[in-house]
C-alpha cells in the first residue's frame, strides 16, 4: 500500500506535462501572430513600431492579413459606435487563444472622443470585447508598445 505518496509512474507523468505545458506557454508567448485595426495618429506609431528601427519580428509578431489566422488583436484610434460591430466581428474570426491590445488612450478609454465628449465614440474598446493590454499614450511611443507587448508574452506564460 502506497500511503499517500505518488509512484514512480505517477510523479514522471506530471512531471513531463508540467514541462510540456510550459513549453506550450513559452512557444505561444514568443509567435503572436497580430491582426491591426487602425485609425487616426496611432496607425503611425504602429507602422513606426512595426519598421526596422523597432522591429516587433524579433518578437515573433509577425503581420497577418486574416483575423482567422491571428492571435493578436492590436486595436488603436477611435472606436465608434458605427465601427463597434465590424470589430466584434473580427475578434469572434479569431481562433483561441486570442488576445486584444488596446493602443493609446482613444482604444483605451475614449480619449477626446469618449461618448462624453462625441454622440459617435465609445468609451474603449474594452466596451464590446475584452481587453488584455492597455497601452497608454496619446500617441503612444513605440517604447510603450513594446513594452505593453512584453507584458502581454509574460501574461500568456502565466496563465494556466
Amino acid at each position: 500500500m502506497n500511503k499517500g505518496r505518488p509512484s514512480a509512474s505517477e510523479n514522471q507523468s506530471g512531471f513531463f506535462l508540467s514541462k510540456l505545458e510550459s513549453a506550450m506557454k513559452w512557444a505561444r508567448s514568443g509567435s503572436l501572430w497580430y491582426y491591426a485595426v487602425q485609425s487616426g495618429c496611432c496607425a503611425d506609431e504602429v507602422m513606426e513600431t512595426l519598421g526596422s528601427r523597432y522591429d516587433l519580428e524579433r518578437f515573433g509578431c509577425v503581420p497577418q492579413l486574416e483575423p482567422s489566422q491571428a492571435d493578436l488583436l492590436l486595436v488603436s484610434g477611435v472606436v465608434t459606435r458605427k465601427s463597434a460591430p465590424h470589430l466584434l466581428q473580427i475578434y469572434e474570426k479569431m481562433l483561441a487563444p486570442k488576445y486584444v491590445m488596446a493602443l493609446g488612450s482613444c482604444a483605451s478609454c475614449g480619449g477626446l472622443f469618449s461618448e462624453d465628449r462625441s454622440y459617435t465614440g465609445l468609451s474603449g474598446v474594452g466596451r464590446i470585447i475584452p481587453v488584455d493590454v492597455h497601452v497608454p499614450g496619446c500617441p503612444p511611443r513605440p517604447e510603450a508598445i513594446m513594452n505593453g507587448l512584453i507584458t502581454l508574452q509574460e501574461k500568456i506564460r502565466g496563465e494556466s
